[in-house]
């Protein structure tokens, strides 16, 4: 297996706070990852360092083989992002957001046009394609950004806290929709959250605590090694709830 994230020794401080202490992971192509922890845990501080938003000052981060400090163009361009906080142009159409991305990216006008028509059908909003987004509810804001975060074809997604205040239907629609992108077109995706039901058995988890990576590995083997009954248990075992 292609190793799409490889995260070595990385430690991150905030004046005294310590918001990541040594952390290490792995994620393969094909692979949908949990990145499980409550609110401050640092996840965020994670994924602000995987982006460069935060400089690396202690260990290595690469991306498909990349050092994100020493080749960063080479290991970004590998990434599509979805942020906690909403990043969508409100007073932008659908069609307006996502051009504008692609242009960024660099992709000419024949080749936007044909990957947001693909991403639009992919995500059942066609119908509201030159909708400002601000119109739209948040379940189809999220969709946007995913679809937003695909056009350059990435081989790593980074989704933070993605569902947190959809409604079931929604989160649903987007979970399924990201599990099956894993699958079809063997992404890597690492996906942050605190809902625990958003986790499937047969899944990767790493649980991560206080800025530590606490466990990792597959749900069942988890809750075995936890002698719990399933991974809400196993989690809570593990963080002293």
């Amino acid at each position: 297996m292609t190793v799409a994230l490889e995260i070595k020794n990385v430690s991150h401080k905030f004046g005294n706070f310590t918001a990541l202490d040594d952390v290490s992971l792995n994620i393969s192509s094909g692979d949908f990852t949990v990145l499980l922890g409550l609110n401050g845990a640092g996840k965020t501080t994670l994924y602000s360092l995987i982006t460069r938003l935060y400089n690396n000052n202690s260990g290595s981060i690469k991306i498909h083989g990349f050092d994100v400090r020493e080749r960063s163009v080479s290991a970004l361009k590998n990434i599509g992002v979805v942020f906690q906080q909403p990043t969508l142009d409100l007073d932008l159409s659908i069609k307006e957001n996502l051009e504008y991305h692609s242009s960024l990216h660099g992709l000419s006008f024949f080749e936007a046009k044909k990957r947001i028509d693909s991403e639009i059908r992919r995500i059942k909003l066609d119908d509201k394609i030159k909708s400002k987004v601000r119109a739209l509810s948040g379940g189809q804001r999220r969709r946007v950004e995913i679809a937003r975060s695909l056009l350059h074809r990435p081989k790593l997604l980074l989704l933070d806290e993605p569902t947190v205040g959809l409604d079931i239907g929604s989160r649903q629609m987007i979970l399924k929709h990201v599990k099956n992108l894993c699958k079809k077109n063997n992404m890597a995706v690492l996906w942050a959250t605190h809902l625990i039901d958003e986790i499937d058995m047969g899944e990767k988890v790493i649980i991560i605590d206080k800025g530590k990576v606490i466990e990792s590995g597959d749900v069942s083997r988890i809750i075995k090694k936890t002698k719990t009954k399933n991974i809400r248990d196993a989690f809570n075992k593990l963080v002293g709830i």
